[in-house]
């Protein structure tokens, strides 16, 4: 067989890392008969194989580009010779898989031959979890979640090992190859769990789906040097050549999933501490929630007596509300860690996602193996018990946690908002706990936790970070520690300090934003009221009923007073409303969720009532918030003039609930800006709705000049240039208007000659001619009118 000598050269970390994918030039395709997307077997110290795809046209023709995961099976470092050929490739029956135990508990076949879908291994082979992400791989994305959800972070750096493989030889994991575990989960009799006073029942499957990962597990290696990337390989279409052997188990083959009754999804949990559960005394932060649930289970499961002694009992159904991320799952294990009961975790979503059968056969796992006491956490409970009709699976589930809590056992479902679950199990679940976001207190504490381990600078004060980690849960501030300690880990490896900075912190919040208002956080840009020019009255306004409610509540409570609920800013467009509305948010450090009317109007019955809801239910979860809706004349005009159906009118209502409602505002400010005041319907500008309402008038000579100079900071004009005279002629002109005739002249000055250095009186004067006022005078004159009459009411 012919084979070429190549010389080991280490790979950029990507979506082909750790995924057994090699990569070497075209013209050592010719040379070996291939084509990319072709298997490779390679010799160095041992022998492995690969799939080889094309490497740069520019790239050394005696270079293998391998990652280290594929260099390990080789037995070599980089800059070792390697010989390459063809493999004699067939498509596996049968591979076993190895890894430590926590791996073999948590991860089932199915979801096991998913990760290994499409990819060439042979016997003695590390591989990873990793799917293949190039080619049309659908079950690429729902196995990420999957693992995700099962192992928490860490994932991605965990190893396995080949343990045999039928035929032998390399060979190709497709959708018709039996993918198994090396050895079963061992079955004894019954064991002592040691300090905890109760038996476990070893005889059932162990079960359950670890979710939170510190690090590799023993016998794992940490590859975290190379970590992967979302995306698709630019050079890896799914028409390419590089998916052709991919494609015959991966994305071609993915409709013919075969299953198996080997390691079912669903095991009993014997010590919730295989999880990597957080110790119950260890929980920081937000310790209500915890408490709350911890006296509830510990008085049903360990001291049941009283109950007999005061004649009543206890259900616990149990529902536990709270943002994505707060944690909510991670104080169930520890919970039930700390009282020594069993553990049976199941995912919505994944039950979801699979079909009746298989759900119904899971759903019937968890309730035959819920013997003694014991837990069972379901995740996500919205996905499969969603509010409105019943489905048979939200059917067979809620009959399913009424036998689990007839037989005396706990069931716990988490879920976001417990208004989408439906009514049917919501009366089944007697408890209603609510994981709160965690306060300055708490988050302070969540940080301590969470870099207890690393290096921290001495200068760094983790109350000034947490004061602006403001809506942050505790996954994302895990998520800004990590990216601080990236970032630190760069500088160090520069040589530079090594110890985690203030500035680190800091960075790594401007990156990782509140996971609540992912999709509707605005980018300020940096700005704050220094970059705003004149408008000082305005800026004044805007501190009192914006930045004060939100910097200094404590003050409201100790004068015993509400704070303002929103203002409306209205005047003639390009005044200036929106800018300074994201330069006060700015400067008080607040997340600013900008609502725009497609986002809310709706033509379907109900939907946009929804849509008002779940937006001020997301701005309360990531309180400190100012709302800002732009145009508000569009979202909320005056009832009983609308033409569409009365949908105007209920989203009027719905805004008016929210803002004076049962439900309070706290933390949460409300900021209309409109050129149509009189459109808007006067129930909203009562006062405890928007209050404050506060004519933005054009600017006049000073605040032109202000604007002018504040809008040419960075541009070098001439000394023949008086923007103070210039600004006494630019009548008529808008905020927005003196900031295009700045960038306008900075314009013309580059036609005369590219090389322009500076901007001349003669520019602005150029300039002049080509951007007109845009004001008004019929307009400006309502505008100053209804001000008056505003100031007589």
């Amino acid at each position: 067989m012919t084979s070429i000598e190549l010389i080991a050269t280490r790979a950029r970390a990507g979506l082909e890392s750790r995924r057994g994918i090699v990569r070497i030039h075209p013209e050592v395709f010719t040379a070996l008969g291939l084509q990319p997307g072709d298997a490779v077997t390679m010799s160095g110290t041992s022998t492995t194989s690969a799939i080889a795809l094309e490497a740069e046209a520019r790239s050394s023709r005696r270079s293998l580009h391998a990652d280290d995961l594929v260099l390990g099976n080789l037995g070599i470092r980089e800059n070792s010779p390697v010989a390459i050929g063809p493999a004699d490739l067939a498509a596996a029956d049968t591979v076993t898989v190895n890894a430590a135990a926590n791996i073999m508990v948590g991860v089932d076949t199915e979801t096991l031959r998913h990760a290994l879908l499409s990819k060439v291994v042979t016997e003695g082979d590390d591989i990873s979890l990793l799917p293949m992400e190039i080619g049309d791989n659908s079950l690429a994305g729902p196995t990420r979640r999957t693992l995700n959800n099962t192992l928490g972070m860490g994932w991605t750096s965990l190893l396995m090992s080949v343990v045999d493989t039928s035929p032998d030889g390399p060979v190709m994991i497709t959708n018709d190859t039996l993918v198994q575990w090396d050895r079963p989960v061992e079955r004894e009799r019954r064991v002592d769990l040691p300090g905890r006073g109760v038996s476990v029942d070893l005889d059932r499957p162990r079960r359950t789906e670890p979710t939170i990962t510190r690090g590799p597990a023993p016998g794992t290696r940490d590859l975290t040097d190379a970590t992967p990337r979302s995306g698709t390989l630019s050079d890896a279409t799914p028409s390419s050549p590089a998916t052709r052997a991919i494609g015959a188990g991966g994305a071609a083959s993915a409709g013919r999933g075969r299953g198996t009754d080997a390691d079912p999804r669903l095991r009993d949990t014997v010590d919730a501490a295989e999880l990597g559960s957080i110790p119950y005394g260890d929980l920081v932060g937000n310790r209500r929630p915890a408490e709350e649930l911890h006296e509830l289970l510990d008085l049903a499961f360990r001291h049941s007596e009283v109950l007999n002694v005061v004649g009543t009992s206890v259900r616990l159904g149990i529902v536990l509300t709270g943002p994505s991320g707060s944690g909510k799952s991670t104080i169930v294990r520890s919970i039930a860690d700390d009282l020594g009961v069993s553990l049976f975790e199941l995912n919505g979503p994944d039950l979801a996602a699979v079909d009746a059968n298989s759900a119904a056969s899971q759903l019937r796992s968890a309730r035959d193996s819920m013997r003694g006491q014991g837990i069972l956490l379901l995740r996500n409970v919205d996905a499969i018990v969603p509010d409105g009709t019943p489905t048979s699976l939200a059917t067979m589930f809620t009959r399913l946690a009424e036998e689990v809590l007839a037989q005396g056992n706990a069931v716990v479902c988490t879920t976001t908002n417990v208004e989408k679950v439906g009514a049917d199990l919501r009366s089944t679940l007697d408890h209603e706990v609510v994981v709160d976001m965690p306060d300055s207190r708490a988050r302070t504490e969540l940080i301590g936790y969470l870099t207890r381990g690393m290096r921290i600078g001495e200068d760094v004060d983790l109350a000034a970070v947490s004061a602006k980690a403001q809506g942050y849960v505790p996954a994302d501030l895990a998520a800004v520690v990590r990216e601080a300690g990236v970032r630190a880990a760069l500088r160090a490896k520069d040589g530079g300090a090594t110890a985690l900075q203030t500035e680190d912190l800091e960075t790594a919040l401007g990156t990782v934003g509140p996971s609540a208002l992912a999709d509707d956080r605005v980018d300020l840009g940096g700005l704050t009221l220094a970059d705003v020019g004149g408008m000082e009255d305005l800026k004044q306004s805007l501190t009192e009923t914006v930045l004060w409610p939100l910097t200094y509540p404590d003050s409201f409570t100790r004068l015993g007073i509400e704070p303002p609920r929103g203002m409306l800013l209205y005047g003639p467009p390009g005044c200036g409303k929106t800018f300074i509305v994201r330069a006060v948010a700015g400067e008080g450090h607040a997340n600013v969720v900008s609502i725009k009317g497609s986002e809310l109007l709706n033509k379907w019955v109900g939907e946009s009532e929804r849509n008002v809801r779940d937006l001020f239910r997301r701005a309360r979860t990531a309180s400190p918030t100012l709302m800002f809706f732009d145009e508000l004349d569009a979202l909320a005009p005056v009832r009983g003039h609308g033409t569409d159906g009365g949908t105007a009118d209920r989203v009027v209502a719905s805004l008016l609930t929210e803002l004076d409602g049962a439900e309070a505002l706290h933390d949460v400010v409300v900021v209309g800006a409109t050129n149509r005041p009189d459109m808007i319907d006067p129930a909203l500008l009562r006062p405890g709705r928007m209050e404050r309402l506060v004519y933005v008038p054009p600017p006049d000579a000073v605040g032109r000049a202000d604007i002018l100079r504040s809008s040419a900071k960075n541009v070098p004009f001439a000394d023949d240039v008086d923007l103070d005279a210039v600004a006494e002629e630019l009548w008529l002109y808008s905020a927005a208007d003196c900031a295009a005739l700045v960038r306008e002249a900075a314009l013309t000055a580059m036609r005369e000659s590219l090389e322009a250095s500076l901007v001349t009186m003669a520019h602005l004067e150029s300039a002049r001619e080509r951007v007109r006022p845009s004001l008004d005078v019929q307009q400006l004159e309502y505008l100053e009118q209804f001000a008056e009459q505003r100031k007589q009411m």
